[in-house]
């Protein structure tokens, strides 16, 4: 299907359709429109798996090798629990510089014969004539608000209050931090995506943020008592804001979107204007550019593009479950806390790899490590735990009271953009 195409938004998601488009058929007329200037894209670090790069490697290997090569590894995991440490071996994992992976893709974009558009801020009163629209700008997506009724877009707040940050710190492992305060626990997730330096999230439940006076710290302030807080998992090295650009070091509450639908005529979400799913499970860029493998696929396989759109849509909802569910337990272990933070350090970090099980909330943390302990050795048991969850997790679900989210403001909110990978 030869189409004309106007992709909104130059993140990952964006850059890495157009590429595939190209590829499958050069014909295809592609451009991608990006509000802001070249370059200027905030945050430090993206987080990825190996199956993704298997995956990058099949669709287009020279953008391919160029993400492998400026990424690092590690396979280690590290916990530090006020003074005590785990650290565990677990799955390949890779980070990469967001500046980094869009010079990437936008440069192997261009070689294609893709037209970027930067400085360019496209809404739905000035839509580009185009067979096909893809909405790629964001969580604020303005195509999407504009529709928002058509698409059913919902938008649910989470608990804790979390910041993005960098350090020049370079973490040799995926490295978690959990400091006890007089107001509570606070946390940091930190890894590394170069060798300038290395992402650092930090969390909170509410009453620690206010107690510790986050909520009226201006950047500076809010940093330098970070710093101690974490002193000794820095090794001395500063944090930094986005100041750089103007913009601070904002808090927010992780928002989960969803959309009812995913099309509306030929406009089509990809990415986080379609879907979000809680940085602590380091999906988002994966979750984007397999959203671009399933929407340039289903374009060239169907026959009209309606029948691709529809396709795509019902793939990626599939593919999306699981995660999506595994999300929302993993942002509820956080929001639990203290139920799991006085285990042995040991056991505490085996219960955090396992944060994403929907059983863990329903029984007791002691008794569930040892259960999984056992069902490591007996097959039996981890046929039980592999039939039991999925099916517990479907229960819940659907004992959910049915709630509407607000929608969204047209624009780029700076609360959630991925950067977690």
């Amino acid at each position: 299907m030869n189409v004309k195409v106007a992709c909104v938004g130059g993140g990952p998601a964006g850059l890495y359709l157009s590429i595939l488009l190209k590829r499958q058929d050069p014909s295809h007329d592609v451009t991608v429109y990006e509000r802001d200037p070249e370059g200027s894209t905030y945050g430090w670090g993206v987080t990825y798996w190996r199956g993704l790069l298997d995956r990058l490697h099949e669709h287009d290997p020279e953008s391919a090798r160029a993400v492998e090569e400026h990424s690092v590894r590690w396979r280690d995991g590290v916990a530090h629990v006020g003074e005590l440490t785990a650290r565990h071996r677990g799955d390949e994992g890779f980070g990469i510089g967001r500046h980094r992976l869009l010079e990437i893709l936008a440069a192997r974009a261009r070689s294609l014969g893709v037209r970027l558009e930067f400085e360019c801020e496209i809404t739905s009163a000035d839509l580009p004539a185009a067979d096909l629209v893809v909405a790629a700008d964001g969580v604020g997506s303005a195509l999407r608000t504009r529709h928002a009724g058509h698409f059913g877009t919902e938008i649910r707040a989470g608990r804790n209050h979390y910041v993005w940050l960098g350090t020049t710190k370079i973490f040799d492992a995926f490295t978690f931090a959990f400091t006890e305060t007089e107001h509570g626990w606070i946390w940091a997730y930190g890894y590394g995506f170069g060798p300038e330096g290395s992402t650092c999230v930090v969390e909170c439940a509410p009453d620690t943020w206010t107690g510790l006076g986050l909520d009226r710290a201006d950047e500076g302030e809010g940093l330098v008592l970070l710093e101690k807080l974490f002193a000794d998992v820095l090794d001395g090295h500063p944090l930094t804001g986005r100041s750089g650009a103007g913009a601070g070091a904002p808090w927010a509450t992780f928002r989960t979107l969803t959309n009812r639908t995913w099309a509306r005529g030929n406009l089509v979400l990809l990415g986080d204007a379609a879907h979000t799913t809680h940085y602590s499970i380091g999906a988002g860029t994966t979750l984007a550019l397999e959203d671009a493998m399933a929407l340039s696929a289903a374009l060239r396989e169907r026959g009209t593009l309606q029948d691709a759109l529809a396709h795509y849509e019902r793939e990626r909802r599939a593919a999306l479950l699981p995660l999506q569910s595994a999300a929302r337990f993993s942002a509820q272990w956080y929001e639990n806390l203290p139920r799991y933070i006085h285990l042995p350090p040991e056991r505490m970090f085996a219960l955090l790899g396992q944060r994403h099980s929907p059983l863990l909330p329903y029984v007791p943390p002691r008794l569930y490590y040892r259960l999984d302990r056992a069902a490591g050795r007996l097959e039996g048991l981890r046929r039980l735990k592999r039939w039991l969850g999925p099916r517990l997790a479907r229960t819940l679900q659907a004992r959910r009271p049915a709630t509407h989210g607000r929608r969204t403001a047209p624009g780029r909110p700076d609360a959630v953009r991925d950067h977690s990978g």
